[in-house]
């Protein structure tokens, strides 16, 4: 059996690293044939020891994508990860989705941390981690009730196993003895610092137990927590010695300002009378520190967070309130003074402290490892895609972004901005999404909603037939034309209005916008413009096919296309031009869908090959990984990954619904649905876009994480590609009748 663990490590000085290390240790111990490697998760160089095989970057997403090649391809049969948000790259750890969703074996979870009030980001994660998992291990029962009424998770894949603790042998008088402690009643903290702890509030009570318990001296034992080092420094050391001095304890608090070893740990801890860990807010789903106490068999005091209402119930330890510290001395005091009531806690720590050693623990993690490898059949998740897993069509977010004038461009979150005001592409787009909606997905707003939108563009448009772009909240152009794309875009709504609108006045008012701006299709220089505007005069022809003129001017159009690919092309690069940029598939799209109207099955081939090559790219294991605006894709150099846009997406699933159409390949019908679920969550990031809160859809894909905005054209793609994909599947039904 071979075992891969993704966690921090020893020497990075860190709990989950510590605790690693102890886990692998004792896992060996059932099984002297087993080989466990560690890929380290890291935020800097570490001196290694052997069993670590793979440094991960922390910060690095495509560290974590090659650290899942390596364990595929090296014959792991289980990886066992160790899940704390901060301990991985991207935003709340999100590139620990990349890892594991590319996995092909087994995954057994370790949940650190699990939180009563995530934000977005960190439940979609701690969902889709469970979601991966064959087994995820907590380790109180807190945990379990958080993961069923948090994040509605089906708990039967959980098991608890609580944190594991050395074997405490060491007497108690001689352990004081070897820390030079003899005489002295020890009151103990151990654990990194920081603010969190509450130090204070033991530091405060001092005064009053000293005055019975002269001798008493309590030892704070951790270095300051690395990430409070970086943003604060000493600041809080600093603010406990201050405070020892101003109470006078000098001879009665002692500060160890280090990373002690786990030897040096047990001697402390064996040589202490009354362990406290006085943190001072309950949302603490697991301790080390006080396991580890319990272990030791210590008289323990706590605040009543969550672990530690578990762990010191049944008369092993004592809680007291949390910030205060007068409540605090009395209880120090009782103890200090009552040795038969400090004995009766010790005893049941002990007790219960034998239950929970590394090696019970180690024993516990081999029999689920023992069950869980043989019995592996895959991921079902990744089974097929039907019509009822779809969101159900909503315009909630689109009308709480629309008002009088328009649509607006941007939100931030799900609320409009008003300060970026409206373009546009954004209102030719939701006229087209209008329209294409007429069919299956129409409501009493609808004709309000064209109407709007179609008031827009005609606003916009200037005596010449082209248009303004961007325009401000108080209905101020920005610009004296608008870019091409924007041109495009709408040439192609208005395609579609001329096919589809029933309302004599509509098409009036689009025919006139229509044929007003078509003198200018002939100076277009931008690409995806001329494929828009061949998509707008495609829709026009499906309706007035005999218009001999317009055909002709889409076969102009579409040999400008034609020769941008003859000079940029190449046996290794297919396209139209040196890199892959933004909407890419709009190109392929174009040509597919003017192949009925020019019949050249040149044209035809010629999209079809601009779409293989296309999709060599994109499509990775059967899922989309579009092309990011980071840095793009250029010949022959590395593939951005990063933002990837919804734009993109959209564009993919109608390229895929024209090629099915064309060719009836069910490879095309298979790309569509893969290429929406891109929305769905199946994307490099492993989390969805779309929101089934607010009904929109965030921005995009960035290097840290979700863009969690969103804007009309994130939305308004997102259902672009629904209709599509929608009407597919009714097709589908239809045919198979």
């Amino acid at each position: 059996m071979k075992i891969a663990y993704i966690s921090t490590y020893l020497p990075k000085e860190c709990g989950i690293a510590t605790f690693t290390s102890d886990l692998l240790h004792a896992v060996a111990l059932h099984n002297q044939e087993l080989t466990q490697h560690v890929f380290a998760v890291a935020d800097r160089d570490y001196d290694y020891p052997s069993e670590v095989v793979f440094k991960i970057d922390q910060y690095d997403q495509l560290s974590y994508i090659e650290a899942a090649n390596y364990i595929n391809e090296h014959g792991y049969d289980c990886v066992i990860l160790e899940h704390e948000y901060g301990i991985f790259g991207g935003n709340s750890g999100i590139y620990i989705l990349s890892l594991i969703n590319a996995l092909h074996i087994p995954l057994l979870v370790n949940f650190h941390t699990i939180l009563e009030k995530p934000n977005v980001d960190e439940k979609a994660i701690l969902i889709e981690i469970v979601k991966r998992a064959s087994i995820v291990i907590v380790m109180s029962n807190y945990a379990v009730t958080l993961l069923k009424s948090i994040y509605r998770v089906n708990t039967t894949k959980v098991r608890l196993i609580h944190h594991g603790v050395p074997e405490f042998t060491l007497e108690h008088e001689l352990a004081k003895l070897k820390k030079g402690l003899s005489g002295k009643k020890v009151l103990l903290t151990f654990g990194f610092l920081g603010r969190n702890k509450g130090i204070e509030m033991v530091i405060e009570s001092l005064p009053e137990v000293v005055k019975d318990e002269p001798d008493l001296l309590y030892l704070v034992v951790g270095k300051t927590h690395p990430n409070v080092l970086a943003h604060s420094g000493e600041e809080y050391r600093e603010y406990l010695g201050s405070l020892v001095e101003a109470y006078q304890l000098q001879e009665h608090v002692q500060f160890v300002n280090s990373f002690v070893s786990q030897a040096d740990l047990v001697e402390y801890l064996c040589a202490c009378d009354v362990y406290v860990t006085p943190y001072v807010n309950e949302a603490q789903i697991t301790s080390g520190t006080l396991s580890y106490a319990i272990g030791a068999g210590a008289a323990v005091v706590s605040t009543p967070y969550w672990h530690a209402k578990e762990l010191l119930a049944d008369g092993r330890g004592v809680l007291v309130e949390f910030k205060n510290s007068a409540k605090m001395a009395e209880v120090l005091r009782n103890l200090f003074s009552n040795l038969d009531y400090r004995t009766t806690l010790r005893d049941n720590a002990k007790a219960f402290g034998k239950e929970i050693t590394w090696k019970n623990i180690g024993l516990r993690y081999t029999r689920i490892l023992d069950k869980i490898i043989p019995t592996y059949d895959g991921l079902k998740e990744n089974a097929g895609f039907s019509k009822d897993e779809m969101p159900k069509f909503s315009w909630k977010h689109i009308d709480r972004l629309t008002n009088q004038v328009g649509i607006l461009q941007h939100a931030t979150y799900s609320l409009p901005n008003y300060k970026e005001g409206y373009c546009l592409d954004d209102n030719a787009r939701a006229l087209l999404l209008a329209l294409l909606a007429q069919d299956d997905f129409a409501d009493k707003k609808l004709d309000r909603r064209i109407s709007t939108y179609l008031s827009y563009i005609y606003y916009h448009q200037r005596e010449d037939g082209l248009f303004h772009n961007f325009m401000d909240f108080q209905h101020n152009f920005l610009d004296e034309v608008g870019s091409e794309d924007s041109f495009g875009r709408t040439i192609w709504a208005l395609g579609v209005l001329l096919r589809k609108t029933k309302l004599t006045s509509y098409y009036q008012l689009g025919h006139e916008l229509f044929f007003r701006a078509v003198p200018n299709f002939g100076q277009l220089r931008s690409n995806r413009a001329i494929a828009y505007t061949v998509l707008g005069i495609a829709e026009y022809l499906h309706h007035q096919s005999n218009d001999e003129v317009m055909i002709e001017l889409m076969r102009t159009l579409i040999g400008k296309l034609v020769r941008e690919y003859e000079a940029s092309s190449d046996e290794h690069w297919q396209w139209f031009e040196s890199v892959l940029a933004y909407d890419n598939a709009i190109l392929p799209y174009a040509f597919l869908t003017a192949y009925p109207f020019l019949n050249d099955e040149t044209i035809k081939q010629l999209g079809l090959t601009t779409l293989k090559f296309l999709e060599s790219i994109t499509i990775q294991n059967g899922a989309l990984s579009l092309v990011g605006n980071q840095e793009w894709a250029k010949q022959g150099k590395h593939v951005s990954k990063f933002g990837q846009q919804p734009l993109d997406v959209t564009a993919m699933v109608f390229m895929y619904r024209e090629a099915f159409r064309l060719t009836n390949k069910k490879v095309y019908f298979t790309r569509m649905i893969a290429s929406f679920r891109w929305f769905l969550g199946e994307n490099d990031l492993r989390l969805g876009l779309y929101d089934e809160e607010t009904k929109g859809c965030c921005d995009g894909l960035e290097s840290y994480g979700i863009n969690r905005n969103q804007g009309a054209e994130s939305t308004l793609c997102f259902y672009l590609a629904y209709i599509v994909v929608s009407r597919a599947f009714n097709d589908s039904d239809q045919d198979s009748r």
